[in-house]
């Protein structure tokens, strides 16, 4: 990152002003009392908020209520749990996420559609609303500074290690923070593939600016970054801005300079869900450069990531550069083949394909892993 972003130590969700989180195991998750599997993530002042869900047409409860959320461009935060999705749950799981949500609200006093719901795990089953609402109640009291690492823990499935952090960012009129926390291992895919994805700041940001800001992070992040080919159903990329630094960018340099500490923050995030995969064993990291423009750039970068051919020759260390051109041109639109070059490069546990075109200044970057048999087994069996 650039100097005037430095990493928090120890950071993550709360390091921002005004923000504080909890969490506690509420049996939502079935043998898992080392780790909470509810969470709640609040502002202590009104904040403005943009979001992304996925376009999984079989979306989840949560994502059904959250994008009416969104459109008011305000929150004061969010319940979170892991282990039961709410999806395919039909009515029953809208009303038990709204009963959630009011529940909440009325605990923290605060107005109705202050509060997102998000939920990730199995989907299917039906929502334990009664376990989250305890939780809920036993969150409240809770809730501090500190509690931000306990959240990003209740959020994890079948995730290997945490996914947070920190950043200070130095503006003209001021110093702001910024925290993220995700979770993501399977069903990632592009179209939003996050999962889940939380960031928080104290800044003094504008819904719509936030909207614009989202948006194109997310296209050169998430939507470049694929595990399984599955897009999931409860996909959810919340920001919150509550202004508690008192600082607002002022100029158009302190404008690019929150949009790129926010652009790497997702690329981060990208990469760590990327080496995090569901039976990974490899990272792939593909770069294209030289194509007609970015669009093809990206659309070529994200079919080599997603190829089950270059995902399954990477796992048994068997990738060419003619797999990789292959799955390139399947997906390929605008780009000529006919004078392009490939090169990869490995450690054997991360490997850089790199595609080069002499059409234009298109670049794009995608994320990927190995589809291995434990991908398989855990798929085949998984309860959370």
């Amino acid at each position: 990152m650039e100097e005037n972003i430095r990493s928090i130590k120890y950071g993550g969700i709360t390091s921002p002003e005004g923000f504080t989180a909890g969490a506690v195991y509420a049996g939502v998750k079935s043998h898992k009392r080392e780790k909470p599997d509810v969470a709640l993530l609040i502002s202590d002042r009104p904040a403005a908020c943009a979001a992304m869900f996925t376009r999984n047409a079989f979306c989840g409860a949560p994502v059904t209520l959250g994008r009416k959320i969104a459109e008011r461009g305000v929150t004061r935060g969010v319940v979170l749990n892991s282990g039961n999705a709410n999806a395919g749950t039909g009515q029953a799981g809208i009303d038990g996420a709204l009963s959630v949500e009011r529940y909440a609200e009325g605990l923290l006093g605060f107005e109705e559609d202050s509060l997102f719901v998000s939920s990730t795990g199995v989907i299917g089953e039906a929502f334990p609303t009664d376990k989250v609402k305890d939780a809920v109640r036993q969150i409240v009291p809770r809730l501090s500074k500190s509690g931000g690492h306990e959240a990003a823990r209740a959020i994890m499935t079948t995730d290997r290690y945490i996914k947070e952090e920190a950043y200070e960012l130095t503006l003209s009129s001021g110093k702001v923070k910024i925290g993220v926390m995700a979770k993501g291992s399977g069903m990632i895919h592009p179209n939003m593939a996050t999962v889940l994805c939380f960031i928080t700041t104290d800044a003094c940001l504008d819904p719509s600016y936030m909207r614009s800001m989202l948006k194109n992070a997310c296209d050169i992040s998430f939507n470049l970054l694929s595990v399984d080919g599955d897009t999931s159903s409860n996909d959810t990329l919340l920001m919150m801005a509550n202004g508690a630094s008192g600082v607002a960018p002022e100029s158009e340099d302190d404008r690019q300079a929150i949009e790129h500490a926010i652009n790497a923050t997702l690329l981060d995030m990208s990469f760590r869900i990327a080496s995090d995969g569901e039976g990974a064993s490899k990272t792939t990291i593909v770069h294209v450069k030289g194509a007609p423009d970015d669009i093809e750039a990206r659309r070529i970068a994200r079919g080599v990531v997603s190829s089950s051919s270059v995902k399954a020759a990477l796992g048994h260390g068997l990738l060419s550069e003619a797999l990789v051109l292959s799955a390139a041109g399947s997906v390929a639109s605008t780009a000529d083949f006919s004078d392009v070059s490939c090169r990869i490069e490995t450690d054997g546990v991360m490997t850089i394909v790199d595609i080069t075109f002499k059409q234009g200044s298109g670049s794009a970057e995608a994320f990927g892993c190995d589809l291995t048999n434990e991908y398989i087994r855990l798929n085949s069996f998984y309860r959370t």
